[in-house]
């Protein structure tokens, strides 16, 4: 299995941070935080993974004397377990498997027992394994094969590029999408994204809304999740951003969970596939712009229709996982965020009113030095604070691998967690194998300002366990912002870090209900 990982260094890219809660002043913190013990299991991928952890079986014809049955199923993003069994009971014989890429082996299998044998494949895609028997005693031999896809899939980018607004007719019929009703978008086959694609990268946005509801992106052909991924009120225009399965008949659906009918909009920004493409590696949230205090650019807002180039990738990285904040906005607008050295594409990556403070996850290819430019689409100034959270590469191993929406936590509900405590954080642990997480975090019933930071925490669930873990330092990233009775999502790509337990820091002084869907996740093997 290759190693492949692409790390920046601490001189690339200035990484100081600074928290931020709108309209408020950062003071000392008297508080200490509050560890909250989880309250749920650690989040099982096997119990979400639909699409990408199938199992795929060889014919059950054969002789009477000798018949050989093979059943595979994904074990990780690059590898299987494979199950031979036979008909006969004994002698025990010999199967030799060709696992399709070069490389075979010998098991000894029996009907008494069925024999398990696991195999990474270096490369995703697909493979045909073959496996054979021979009865030296009877002269019989049996020959099977099974075809399996990897469960996992790399991120090629595209765009920013629209594809979907049901404000002009761009891929859906024009005019708004009914209550409690979908749109269905192309994507496999639509332009030069390529057919067979398993997922997608979308930033979805909501716009000429006049009552509250949401929207949840799902594949075509599959069940509605309960899980949603934007949440809306009456005159909102609010994006977020999504990376959905695409459906076997290459479509995903975009759901209105409201009363009234909304525009839509998707923009993408890359895809997924089973090639050799851009792996993930994520990082701890480090900060590369804060306009406010000249961090990454030059002190001071962005000013109307203007933009800042900043460097957040190294060479080689074909994509960045970001976190985007504009606040201080002087009136309504929008942020693009762009490959460096290309023109500003019609889309937006995050809109905002006048006052507001608001954050969104970005996925955007970078320029050939690694750049990324930020434009602001309003007439007046605003501030932009800018994130990095990971990187896509050749050079890193990070596969993807998307589940059917789980939802982890819910402190709504007594059994799930419990309060999230006020300037204090709940952690959750995940599974040991994964690098990170993709989840959609959502605050409501908020009773003032805050901001929701999450990161990897440095404790083992043991250590909780033992009651020997110890108070992680306070993060000073956010991952969304927001104010008294508000409800904001937005999309986090959560490191796991080397204990696999990640914490959900409620950055307010006042209380908030916290709700975490888990979407997929990125595997190394």
């Amino acid at each position: 299995m290759r190693d492949r990982r692409l790390v920046m260094s601490a001189a690339a890219i200035v990484a100081a941070s600074i928290g931020f809660i709108p309209g408020t002043a950062q003071a000392a913190d008297p508080v200490k935080p509050a560890a909250q013990a989880a309250g749920a299991p650690a989040v099982d991928p096997a119990k979400g993974a639909a699409a990408g952890f199938g199992t795929f079986t060889s014919a059950a014809t054969g002789s009477a004397q000798l018949n050989l049955f093979l059943s595979a199923r994904a074990s990780s993003a690059h590898g299987f377990e494979l199950t031979t069994s036979l008909n006969r009971a004994a002698p025990p014989l010999d199967t030799t498997i060709d696992w399709g890429d070069g490389t075979t082996e010998t098991v000894t299998s029996s009907g008494a027992w069925e024999t398990r044998t696991k195999h990474t494949y270096k490369q995703l895609g697909g493979y045909t394994i073959k496996a054979t028997v021979v009865d030296p005693a009877l002269g019989t031999q049996d020959t099977k094969e099974v075809r399996v896809e990897t469960a996992g899939s790399e991120f090629t980018p595209y765009g920013p590029t629209r594809l979907l607004d049901t404000r002009s007719g761009t891929g859906a019929v024009k005019g708004k999408v009914n209550g409690y009703s979908s749109t269905r978008l192309k994507v496999a086959g639509n332009g030069g994204i390529p057919t067979g694609v398993t997922a997608v990268a979308l930033n979805v946005t909501v716009t000429n809304t006049t009552s509250g509801g949401h929207v949840s992106v799902f594949a075509s052909g599959t069940t509605r999740p309960t899980a949603s991924n934007i949440n809306f009120e009456a005159g909102q225009t609010v994006p977020n951003l999504v990376i959905a399965q695409v459906g076997a008949d290459g479509y995903v659906e975009l759901y209105n969970g409201g009363w009234e009918p909304v525009d839509l909009i998707a923009d993408v920004t890359g895809h997924f596939g089973r090639q050799e493409a851009g792996g993930y590696a994520p990082q701890a949230p480090a900060r590369v712009v804060d306009t406010r205090n000249g961090t990454g650019t030059q002190r001071g807002p962005v000013a109307g229709q203007g933009s800042f180039t900043v460097k957040v990738a190294p060479p080689g990285a074909t994509a960045v996982a970001l976190n985007v904040t504009v606040t201080n906005p002087q009136e309504a607008g929008h942020l693009t965020v762009h490959p460096a050295g290309e023109a500003a594409p019609t889309t937006s990556n995050v809109n905002f009113s006048a006052g507001q403070t608001v954050a969104n996850s970005v996925i955007v290819p970078v320029g050939k030095d690694g750049e990324i430019t930020v434009r602001n689409g309003a007439w007046a100034p605003s501030d932009v604070i800018v994130e990095l959270v990971g990187t896509y590469s050749t050079a890193s191993a990070g596969a993807y691998v998307p589940m059917a929406p789980v939802r982890q936590i819910d402190t709504r509900e007594s059994w799930s967690k419990g309060p999230w405590p006020t300037r204090g954080y709940l952690w959750q642990a995940f599974s040991v194998e994964q690098e990170a997480w993709v989840l959609n975090t959502t605050v409501t019933n908020t009773r003032g300002a805050g901001f929701l930071s999450v990161a990897p925490d440095p404790n083992s669930p043991g250590d909780y366990a033992d009651k020997t873990a110890r108070t992680p330092e306070r993060p000073v990233s956010s991952a969304l912002n927001w104010t008294a009775g508000k409800t904001v999502a937005n999309l986090v790509q959560a490191s796991a870090g080397v204990n696999s337990n990640v914490d959900f820091w409620n950055q307010g002084w006042d209380r908030a209900d916290l709700v975490v869907d888990v979407f997929g996740y990125y595997d190394n093997e």
